[in-house]
């Protein structure tokens, strides 16, 4: 199963929506197998938003992401990275569809609420970035045959 990193961005904190999106990413039928809460500081945003590091918005990015702590979570599923970016919606919030993390509580391009990871390739990239392999829990839930047909698996 592929594997994807989801961040719940210091506005989704401060908003009391971590509850909400959890929610969301469980009824979908993702795997949770890492979570946890962390203070991010400008080393490691500059590391995660290298591609905008020459962007005149990266100070105000770097600002927003540190306000408070955020969470991080590895998610696992059969073609995770595109399920969960798909969920999130746009990142644009005004631009994203209702039904999406975003199109229901967004309306901004940066307090987007949340971060999801746009390739395999990145999001085991970013995994490894914010998470050591024994933080990451590679476990079978009992529902499995629930979420996908055996001949998905």
């Amino acid at each position: 199963m592929e594997r994807t990193l989801a961040i719940l961005k210091p506005c989704a904190i401060e908003r009391s929506l971590i509850g909400e999106v959890v929610k969301r990413i469980e009824q979908k039928g993702l795997i949770i197998c890492g979570m946890k809460m962390m203070q991010l500081d400008e080393k490691i945003l500059r590391a995660h938003y290298s591609h905008l590091v020459d962007k005149p918005f990266f100070p105000l990015l770097v600002e927003s992401m540190m306000t408070s702590p955020v969470i991080v979570m590895v998610l696992k599923g059969i073609d995770a990275v595109e399920v969960f970016r798909n969920m999130t919606g746009s990142t644009n919030g005004r631009k994203a569809a209702p039904g999406t993390i975003r199109g229901d509580f967004s309306v901004s391009g940066q307090q987007n609420i949340v971060h999801a990871s746009d390739s395999v390739e990145n999001a085991e990239a970013e995994i490894n970035r914010f998470f050591r392999p024994e933080e990451i829990f590679d476990y079978i839930p009992s529902g499995l045959y629930d979420l996908y047909a055996k001949d998905e698996i």
